[in-house]
């Protein structure tokens, strides 16, 4: 009996897609205010703030020299 066979796939095939609408439908409701609206302004804020982040660690990182840490 092996492991992988169309019955496993099938089931594997339908968690996945239940997973996701449910996680879609979990970030949808945690972005939504109590008027209703979207909080797109504090997404936009959020993803800046990582983006600028990443920047300031990449550009510190390259900046380094060869020099090692310790």
């Amino acid at each position: 009996m092996t492991i992988i066979n169309r019955r496993n796939a099938i089931l594997g095939w339908g968690v996945w897609t239940v997973g996701k609408a449910q996680a879609r439908r979990k970030a949808k409701q945690s972005l939504k205010t109590e008027d209703g609206s979207r909080g797109k302004a504090a997404a936009a804020a959020a993803s800046a703030l990582a983006a600028a982040g990443g920047a300031i660690w990449f550009w510190r990182r390259r900046s380094g020299g060869d020099e090692t840490e310790k």
